[in-house]
């Protein structure tokens, strides 16, 4: 049975997500492994999908929503001639479409990638997780709601052609995007077929990246264990985007109890190097013996506390 005490583990982790499972399955699945009863997951994985998945234990829960996932990359396979009710395979057939001769022509899907680059809005899936009046998106559509969702503004950065191929008589295009946080790899494959007078949608999905983590900084769920999860913790200042400032036994007593920290005082130590930019932050990270130990801001001559963590979270790296 999981913990109810204070946790043995707190840290960012990075899970390879295979497919076939949930995100929700891979929190519980973790839970398990470490007998940790607060864990959490930032970025959703549909079950079709698998790859980069940042999940938090511990304190480290507490880091999900200000994660800098902003940017995520991913390797989709697009299957040409039908759309889903899903955007994906998980759906029914609801359109077929001619599919055209040149779009088994490399030349020209690489002009057509080229051109879904850049700001644009999206209109997401209707089986999406987006509330609609406090009700799932795709909880209305499965109960045979007609879901319209407005569309968002996303922006798609790169979109590269690995090649072409044909599965099951389907033209499939296999395609690396990298694409802001938000955007639906599923409605990029609806709108492209759509965008080519045919249709299309998501045959297979795996993401690369996810901000700044990536597969190689990933753990098999079937791999997981205390030992490992402490030596191949993710950094957390670079999750977050902030940096870093090593503060000694003196200020970490003034940290856990939320008192302001003088940076003039910081400064006099001799290992205070970290601090000389400090004033160009609102926000930075303090940083003791390896871990996270609170997020301060800027505020006049001082650092004030944000978010203060008792038990430090571990993997930082300044």
């Amino acid at each position: 049975m999981a913990k109810r005490g204070p946790s043995s583990i707190n840290a960012l982790i990075g899970i390879d997500k295979p497919v076939g499972i949930t995100s929700h399955d891979v929190v519980a699945r973790v839970r398990r492994a470490l007998g940790e009863r607060r864990v959490g997951h930032a970025g959703t994985l549909d079950p079709l999908a698998s790859g980069v998945m940042v999940v938090g234990i511990g304190q480290a829960t507490r880091l999900l929503g200000l994660l800098t996932l902003d940017r995520k990359s991913y390797i989709a396979r697009i299957s040409w001639g039908s759309e889903t009710s899903t955007d994906d395979t998980e759906g029914e057939p609801v359109r077929t479409a001619h599919v055209p001769e040149r779009l088994a022509d490399p030349d020209f899907a690489h002009s057509v990638l080229a051109r879904m680059l850049g700001p644009q809005m999206q209109v997401p899936p209707a089986y999406s997780a987006i509330s609609v009046d406090g009700v799932r998106s795709y909880r209305r559509a499965r109960s045979g709601e007609d879901v319209e969702l407005p569309a968002r503004a996303i922006e798609v950065f790169d979109a590269v052609l690995l090649g072409i191929d044909t599965v099951g008589g389907a033209l499939v295009w296999d395609v690396a995007f990298s694409v802001s946080k938000g955007t639906y790899i599923r409605a990029l494959a609806r709108d492209l077929g759509r965008s080519q007078s045919s249709a299309a949608h998501l045959c297979g999905l795996r993401r690369t990246a996810s901000g700044a983590v990536s597969l190689a900084d990933c753990l098999p769920i079937d791999a997981l264990g205390p030992e490992i999860v402490r030596s191949r913790s993710l950094d957390p200042l670079s999750c977050l985007g902030v940096s870093a400032v090593v503060i000694g036994s003196a200020e970490l007593d003034d940290v856990l109890c939320g008192r302001r920290i003088s940076l003039d005082a910081l400064r006099a130590r001799a290992d205070s190097a970290s601090t000389e930019s400090v004033c160009d932050r609102d926000e930075v990270a303090l940083v003791h013996e390896g871990e996270l130990r609170a997020l301060a801001r800027v505020e006049g001559g001082s650092l004030v506390m944000k978010m203060v963590f008792p038990q430090g979270i571990g993997g930082a790296r300044p």
